[in-house]
């Protein structure tokens, strides 16, 4: 089983869809709390889709809020300027709370792609819930595009 992640920012277009179009990646997960937001460019929920379909052929487009932070511990990272271990301390168990091993099946899940907004996965939510996932299933691949 193979799970992606991706982000958004600091990229172009044409650098985030080649990316997922030579993954050959199958849907789109988009874990972000709020994806319409203007500043998401070309990720906004009422483009993103399309742009989807149309240029890497991916139909399959959803948005799992659920899969994200709340408001609370993006706000104590971000605002506040808390540390990624105080983040990582209260999402986690937030992930297990609501169970998202059993929300989520392997078939829906195997060959997606997470979808956040930071550019890289080392201080970002999508890789936590990839290795949360990875823990709790077993015999999966993650793959940071």
């Amino acid at each position: 089983m193979r799970i992606y992640t991706i982000g958004f920012t600091k990229r172009t277009a044409e650098s985030f869809f080649t990316r997922l179009q030579e993954a050959g990646v199958r849907r789109v997960i988009d874990i972000r709390l709020k994806n319409t937001s203007h500043l998401a460019g070309f990720a906004k929920a009422e483009d993103l889709p399309y742009f989807l379909r149309a240029i890497c052929g991916i139909e399959d487009y959803v948005h799992r809020p659920d899969l994200a932070p709340t408001e609370e511990i993006m706000n104590a990272f971000k605002k506040e300027k808390g540390t990624w271990e105080a983040y990582e301390r209260a999402f986690l168990p937030l992930l297990a709370e609501r169970r998202i091993e059993e929300t989520l099946t392997r078939q829906e899940v195997d060959g997606a792609c997470l979808l956040c907004s930071e550019d890289t996965p080392e201080h970002c939510h999508r890789r936590l819930v990839a290795e949360y996932l990875r823990d709790q299933w077993g015999d999966v691949e993650i793959i940071h595009l």
